[in-house]
């Protein structure tokens, strides 16, 4: 019988030979918690009925924008935990984008409770834990998009969330709204948060939901510190930085320091054109770079994984899906760094966050 990709991860030397990689960096990465802070096959399950239950191919594009993880990829790859995000589509009227968050985050439920012997939805880094001595696939809930729900001013629509499933909302994405400004082009105008997205950020906050950084304004970041609960960390979740390439998706060196002074973490994502490399010709090392660049500016305790998976980006070439995240492994191994900065940044940098707002 011929061998598949899913086959690989349980051979580990086939799994080091096939990536051209040290069996060391297969094994640290073997026995190490992968937590990867924002991933998106529900976005392609929505837009285009796609399976994430079912395992895939890289497809016709070779998992250029989409077809880059599912489930049983997940669960071969050894990609223990995740947060899944639902996007908001900003087209719709507030109560629509409110009514259709509420809909597809219980299809993202049912999706992920249909398969309890693969995949736990947790809330905290205990129930993460739980998950994990189970042996399954710890699955977070994250919103890309505050204005899903920024039906009232005082961010009570965030009360629509049952069982307090969704871990972190990134306050804008790719357009501006009465949250605040985002950092891309398509935003058309400079600004930042709005005494509305204050608001939305004290909301989070009581609820101990996780501010997500990413995307928004440069002013807008800051404007958010300014109302933050300082006794709770907050989240970029994927990015690149501005100190390796200058970027209006990238952190600057104050960014990330304001990051980790909360006790934060930024995720590093896998978009090659933001790590600095031609749009379809990345390599998996710039990701490893722009992660040198946080550990050198604030530390080992504030970085981790941010893929953006089937975030409709094109990554590296040497590493188009999930499963070959250990040549990450082996590039931190290449700096000279220790097994416990690698698996503080492959996870516990993370759960140790989680842990922090949450339990």
């Amino acid at each position: 019988m011929t061998a598949t990709p899913l086959d690989l991860p349980r051979d580990p030397a086939a799994w080091a030979q096939h990536l051209n990689i040290s069996h060391e960096a297969v094994a640290l990465y073997l026995g190490s918690e992968v937590i990867d802070l924002h991933v998106e096959p529900f976005l392609w399950q929505r837009l285009t009925g796609y399976n994430f239950l079912k395992a895939h191919g890289p497809g016709l594009l070779d998992g250029a924008f989409g077809r880059q993880t599912d489930l049983p990829r997940f669960r071969a790859g050894h990609i223990t935990g995740a947060t899944w995000v639902i996007t908001t589509n900003p087209a719709r009227t507030a109560e629509g984008r409110a009514e259709t968050f509420v809909r597809n985050l219980a299809r993202l439920r049912a999706t992920l409770e249909s398969v309890p012997h693969e995949v736990a939805l947790v809330r905290n880094a205990a129930e993460y834990n739980e998950a994990r001595k189970k042996g399954l696939h710890g699955a977070f809930v994250g919103i890309q998009g505050g204005n899903a729900l920024d039906l009232h001013a005082d961010g009570s629509a965030l009360d629509l969330i049952e069982d307090n499933l969704v871990l972190r909302v990134t306050l804008v994405h790719l357009s501006t709204s009465r949250l605040g400004t985002t950092s891309s082009p398509l935003g058309l105008r400079a600004g930042g948060l709005t005494a509305r997205g204050k608001d939305f950020v004290r909301a989070l906050n009581a609820r101990k939901i996780f501010v997500d950084l990413a995307h928004i304004s440069r002013q807008g970041f800051f404007d958010a510190l300014s109302v933050h609960d300082r006794s709770q960390p907050l989240l970029v979740t994927h990015t690149g930085v501005s100190g390796v390439t200058p970027h209006w998706r990238n952190l600057d060196d104050a960014q990330l320091r304001a990051v980790a002074d909360l006790g934060g973490t930024i995720g590093v994502m896998y978009q090659s054109s933001f790590l600095g490399d031609r749009h379809f010709s990345g390599r998996s090392k710039s990701v490893v770079d722009h992660m040198a660049h946080i550990v050198e500016t604030v530390g080992d305790d504030h970085v981790s994984l941010g893929s953006d998976w089937d975030g409709m980006i094109v990554p590296p070439k040497d590493m188009r899906t999930c499963l070959e995240t250990p040549r990450l492994v082996q590039h931190m191994l290449n700096r000279g760094w220790s097994a416990e900065r690698i698996q503080k940044i492959l996870g516990l940098n993370f759960l140790r966050t989680v842990a922090a707002l949450r339990g």
